[in-house]
């Protein structure tokens, strides 16, 4: 016996935040612009790494925004979740463009502290300070939408580290004004580099465990069992599956064992309600799919009918 319940077409956690990603876009590529008139005006290499942060930073949203439309179309008789997993592959490619520009400001840091340029400190905080404000809104508008997706979650760490980065270029300028040593700012490059890197891998560890369909980190696999035990018929549980399609959609399936007397009396309506009420309520896993069999009925199941 076989029951299931379904939703309609995919509805991803990035679909809620598209608004805030789209103001988010625009605000990078104003920064872009604003940041590479600075770096052309003062020379400055941290400034023309923040930039270039920038732009993946604007590749990735949009990147986000197409991902977030792509998967939200219905599924079809091919793609029976239709594309949601394509905001995991965004966000997966985020992560390696934010390493690729981790890597290429990482060389050229380390060219200028061999050999420093000259750079005007005090049009350099300038170009820093609107670099941290226009980050700062950036942030605020992504930041409820990265606790639920992935994808979000991707533009918001870009983001993030693009602020760290601005705040990296006040402190090398100021440095600059008030010392003269021009490898604060070469330092400060390296700075924003390493910033890049290990919020990049684990978004990359986390994207791995969805496309890998692990069980989602905010669900113990142990305890769903225990809970699916416990309601009332249910005699033993095999072949339980728990894996995330993308941000905000967890998703369950299991073949449960009901005794008899409660199949033969119609009481299968009851188990399987009490199934999803405990499964929604204790583990917010709302898509599950049960197949309510009798005892015995596994040692049948794989077998080809003729």
């Amino acid at each position: 016996m076989g029951a299931g319940h379904h939703h309609g077409g995919p509805v991803t956690a990035g679909a809620a935040h598209r608004g805030r990603l789209l103001a988010a876009l625009g605000i990078a590529v104003v920064l872009l612009v604003a940041e590479l008139v600075g770096a052309a005006l003062t020379g400055s290499l941290a400034l023309l790494a923040d930039a270039g942060h920038v732009a993946t930073d604007a590749v990735g949203i949009g990147m986000a925004l197409l991902a977030v439309r792509i998967a939200n179309r219905p599924g079809s008789e091919r793609r029976t979740f239709g594309l949601a997993r394509a905001e995991i592959l965004a966000a997966l490619l985020n992560c390696l463009l934010l390493l690729g520009v981790g890597g290429y400001i990482l060389l050229e840091a380390v060219e200028r502290l061999r050999h420093p340029a000259e750079v005007p400190g005090g049009t350099t905080v300038l170009f820093g300070v609107i670099g941290l404000a226009l980050n700062g809104v950036s942030l605020a508008l992504l930041m409820r939408g990265q606790r639920e997706s992935l994808n979000v979650r991707g533009a918001f760490l870009e983001v993030a580290a693009d602020a760290l980065g601005s705040l990296a270029v006040i402190i090398a300028a100021l440095v600059i004004v008030v010392t003269g040593w021009q490898r604060a700012d070469p330092l400060a490059s390296l700075l924003i580099a390493v910033l890049i890197v290990p919020r990049t891998v684990k978004l990359a560890r986390e994207a791995l465990e969805v496309l890998l369909e692990a069980a989602p980190r905010n669900v113990d696999v142990a305890r769903v069992r225990k809970h699916i035990l416990a309601v009332p018929g249910v005699e033993g549980l095999h072949d339980l599956h728990v894996w995330t399609i993308t941000s905000g959609m967890p998703v369950l399936s299991a073949h449960v064992v009901v005794d008899r007397g409660t199949l033969e009396s119609g009481g299968h309506d009851r188990v399987l309600h009490d199934l999803r009420n405990c499964l929604g309520r204790h583990f917010d896993v709302e898509h599950c799919t049960f197949q309510l069999e009798p005892r015995g009925h596994a040692e049948h199941e794989g077998r080809v009918c003729h």
